[in-house]
């Protein structure tokens, strides 16, 4: 294979519930197709079995929009790549299934991708790239980790949480208000218009690096149980407030491990990711630490901050590079660590 020819590599994105793909030529997004699924809002979460099932609906569509808007050809792609894990069982095995067969048909190589991996390169598509090392605070609905980045393909793990993912906390606590799903965005619009400080949520902290959010959820749980025994309208009459306070307390347990990680390490270029990157109070937040810490900030575009193929068709542009491919018989893995 001629490494010196500029890849052009499709890039298929199912670890949950978003269906996705991109072609990315030379390690420049040329687009990032996503069909959403609607199917979960009733249920108030995502359930499995529909996620799979509305990926195999949506998988064929989206990716021929990705080579048709790209303005390429079948026989003008270097390979084929796909979340091999972690996520939702089913759903990796549409994009993993669909993704061998396309590249089998093709003749064309294989390129497996740590979904985790992916949301941290998503700093590289656009300016301003991060320069290494640097730390990375990944956040999202189903994981927390605080993750030292040293190349392309060199992470360390240095803390993580021990049970929920700060993007559950948003997702279980917006359940508890009575939020449709997704509810964490809606908390972070009404914290927008309410007192950050008028309740309290005490913070678990435990030592080192690694988070906690039961605690702090089940604080929550009881809280709303005890302020509707006395007042049944307490939600309804303090809704920012309540938004805000907790949402709050979240960003804080995130920030104080980040400070803590860049004095152990003395590393001053942080970056965040996943979806919880969006929130408008850890960015704010973030920024104002920043500033009176000397730290250079990255956080990617909006969408590429949630779940999306050309953070994988960019983790697949670095593994090419590097020739690390795949055979046919790769398989998904549900519970997939960085550096797997």
């Amino acid at each position: 294979m001629d490494y010196n020819i500029p890849p052009v590599i499709l890039a298929i994105e199912s670890s949950c519930d978003e269906t996705s793909a991109s072609v990315i030529r030379n390690g420049k997004v040329l687009n990032n197709v996503i069909a959403s699924q609607t199917v979960h809002q009733k249920y108030g979460g995502v359930v499995p079995e529909l996620a799979s099932r509305a990926h195999q609906q949506h998988i064929v569509q989206v990716v021929q929009e990705a080579i048709t808007t790209a303005g390429i050809t079948h026989d003008a792609l270097n390979a084929v790549a796909f979340t091999k894990g972690p996520g939702l069982l089913g759903s990796l095995l549409v994009g993993v299934s669909f993704a061998k067969g396309f590249a089998l048909s093709l003749g064309i190589p294989l390129i497996e991708v740590n979904h985790m991996e992916a949301h941290i390169l998503a700093h590289f598509i656009d300016e301003p790239r991060p320069p290494f090392p640097f730390l990375c605070l990944t956040v999202s609905g189903g994981h927390t980790q605080l993750v030292l980045v040293t190349d392309y393909l060199a992470m360390e793990v240095i803390g993580e949480t021990r049970d929920d993912a700060v993007g559950e906390a948003f997702d279980k606590a917006a359940k508890m208000l009575g939020f449709p799903y997704p509810g964490g965005p809606l908390i972070d619009q009404y914290a927008r218009l309410g007192n950050a400080h008028a309740f309290e949520f005490p913070p678990t902290s435990i030592p080192g690096l690694d988070f906690s959010f039961s605690g702090i959820k089940t604080a929550f749980l009881y809280f709303l149980r005890d302020q509707r025994q006395s007042d049944p309208n307490f939600v309804e009459n303090h809704r920012n407030d309540i938004c805000a306070s907790f949402q709050r307390s979240l960003i804080s347990m995130l920030i104080q491990k980040l400070i803590k990680a860049s004095e152990e390490t003395g590393i001053r270029h942080i970056a965040s990711a996943g979806g919880v990157a969006a929130n408008s109070e850890l960015r704010r937040t973030l920024s104002e630490v920043a500033r009176a810490r000397g730290w250079t900030t990255y956080i990617p575009a909006f969408q590429y901050c949630t779940d999306n193929a050309a953070m994988i068709g960019m983790a697949a542009h670095y593994k090419y590079l590097a020739g690390q491919f795949t055979g046919y018989d790769a398989a998904p893995l549900a519970n997939l660590a960085i550096g797997e």
